[in-house]
């Protein structure tokens, strides 16, 4: 089955459907989740968005025997990827079980990572035969950093979950029986956020580890905070000891 988008209040979530095949991707999913983005991006109110799949994987990655085509511009894997890394919403990435190839991009374009003890992972790209793509290449090194990177691309070492916690693969680590718990969680105190600082600083803190950032764009944005009816409700808040009701202006 296609990947399946669900709306909820200030929050969607995008769910991996192929159990049975490891929730590996194919050609037919791409612009799916491409739309369901575009989607989220129209609805203001949502501020977080939740990537999870059912069975027992995360998911595999792309088909191996649909590579070939995964790279034409304008339907590519790595565009489907840089998608979730842009989308306004702050992502997490809900990870029960193992990553592999192509989805440890996808994981990693996500802001959060929440991931069971039961998880891991492993990029088989060079046993493969596969030189990966710019954009995925990008966000290893910039979040992992340029030895693990190297560590992860050139030896394929498979990584268990507690590693995968130590070299920042995943933001949290939980108990299989705490995952969604701990998921949920940070769901909630992400969408208790102002929107405005919100989606900004996301945006600008990932152009920033990428050094393509502009000072005047995040100039503006902490002058539209500034004048925000947000600011004043979150020091209302913060005075009458009570959680604030932000509107997102």
């Amino acid at each position: 089955m296609l990947p399946h988008l669900d709306l909820q209040e200030h929050s969607a979530t995008i769910t991996l459907q192929r159990p049975g095949a490891a929730n590996k991707l194919t050609p037919e999913d791409l612009p799916v989740l491409i739309q369901h983005l575009e989607e989220v991006n129209r609805h203001d109110d949502i501020r977080v968005l939740i990537l999870r799949s059912e069975g027992k994987y995360f998911c595999s990655g792309y088909d191996i025997s649909e590579v070939q085509g995964s790279q034409t511009k304008g339907s590519s894997f790595g565009e489907m990827v840089d998608a979730f890394e842009q989308c306004r919403a702050v992502s997490i990435a809900v990870i029960q079980g193992g990553v592999y190839g192509g989805a440890t991009d996808l994981a990693l374009a996500c802001d959060f990572r929440v991931g069971s003890t039961s998880a891991e992972m492993f990029m088989p790209a060079a046993r493969l035969g596969l030189h990966f793509y710019q954009g995925g290449m990008e966000r290893y090194v910039t979040r992992l950093g340029l030895d693990t990177a190297k560590r992860l691309f050139l030896t394929c070492e498979r990584l268990r979950a507690e590693e995968m916690w130590r070299c920042g693969f995943l933001t949290h680590l939980a108990e299989p029986a705490e995952l969604e718990r701990t998921a949920g969680a940070l769901v909630d105190t992400l969408k208790a956020m102002a929107p405005l600082p919100l989606f900004g600083m996301k945006k600008h803190l990932n152009l920033i580890a990428r050094g393509q950032h502009d000072a005047d764009a995040i100039a503006a944005e902490v002058h539209r905070t500034v004048q925000s009816e947000d600011l004043l409700e979150g020091g209302a808040a913060w005075r009458e000891k009570r959680a604030p009701r932000f509107k997102g202006r």
